[in-house]
């Protein structure tokens, strides 16, 4: 046994036997990985909000320029185009507005510009205008001594709705009679010269009373020329008359530059403004304030006598026509 061992102990090996590799030979070794086919790679933040495009603030601001100016040359004038524009001038205008307006008084005006625009254009839109910055002048002239005295407008000389109601009332059924063409063209010179006589008569009655309580030396009452304190109904004054037929002309002429009145209608605006102012004059004096004429306030009279300078002015172009 020890002989057959002998030979196969001592024979010769095929090959050396290799080292087994140290651990910091393994470590060191490049490692062969199988490739794996990726995928896209996906991030942990792969939904980014998309950036949003800025507004076109040029562009808009040209689309908003050329609407308005299509509006305010459109000929005729349209319900959309009257209130687009006049919205347009309200927003510009807001602070000067609401100096003389509240707010309500403010919305009513809106309406009242709007319907104005769509009957008479920016011509009658202008008349309106001069209107109301003389008028709301006239009302803040010495404003803390009427305060003192008791006799200035309510919310310092702010117009509330019945007011603008009140004072625009006669020129807003011209206004609607001219637009839905009431009489046929024959008419339409009418109806504009309604809307002028009414705006001069108001305005000849707020300056007439606002110097008056302002400027006034002596008040006398209109009924029977006793002299009375300022402010009271019915009570005219040399001043305040004076300035009253002053800014009837004033608002007459504004509206003959306007081409909405020709040369005679301005005399005739003056003329029926006046007639009118005396007659409200005699229903302050007499019936306003008294017993069972609680309802005929400021606003009521206001109506009245506008209605009353329109119609005089009409009548009497109608009689001239016919003469």
């Amino acid at each position: 046994m020890a002989c057959v061992l002998r030979p196969l102990l001592h024979a010769p090996l095929s090959s050396p036997p290799r080292p087994l590799p140290s651990r910091s030979s393994f470590l060191l070794a490049p490692r062969i990985l199988p490739l794996i086919p990726r995928g896209p790679r996906v991030s942990r933040h792969s939904s980014l909000p998309q950036t949003r495009a800025l507004p076109d603030i040029a562009g808009a601001a040209a689309g908003l320029r050329d609407a308005l100016a299509d509006a305010f040359l459109a000929h005729p004038p349209t319900w959309s185009s009257a209130a687009l524009t006049n919205l347009a001038v309200f927003i510009a205008g807001s602070p000067l507005l609401l100096s003389g307006l509240s707010a309500s008084g403010f919305a009513a005006a809106y309406v009242l510009g709007t319907l104005t625009w769509r009957a008479f254009g920016s011509r009658g839109y202008l008349l309106v205008a001069a209107y109301f910055v003389v008028g709301t002048a006239v009302t803040k002239l010495k404003i803390k001594q009427k305060e003192a005295l008791g006799v200035a407008e309510k919310r310092g000389g702010r117009r509330g709705p019945g007011s603008v109601v009140g004072s625009s009332a006669a020129g807003c059924v011209c206004a609607l009679l001219s637009i839905y063409n009431v009489g046929g063209g024959a008419l339409a010179e009418l109806w504009k010269l309604g809307f002028v006589a009414s705006f001069c008569t108001k305005l000849s009655d707020t300056v007439s009373s606002e110097i008056g309580k302002a400027y006034g030396r002596t008040t006398y009452l209109v009924t029977t020329f006793k002299v009375v304190p300022k402010g009271t109904e019915g009570a005219v004054s040399v001043e305040g008359t004076l300035a009253g037929i002053a800014a009837a002309m004033l608002l007459a002429g504004v509206g003959y530059v306007l081409e909405q009145v020709n040369v005679p209608q301005v005399v005739l605006c003056v003329l029926a403004s006046q007639i009118a102012n005396f007659g409200e004059s005699l229903i302050g004096a007499t019936l306003q304030d008294k017993e069972g004429f609680e309802w005929m306030n400021n606003d009521v009279v206001n109506v009245l006598n506008i209605s009353a300078g329109g119609i005089f002015a009409v009548l009497m172009q109608w009689l001239l026509w016919r003469a």
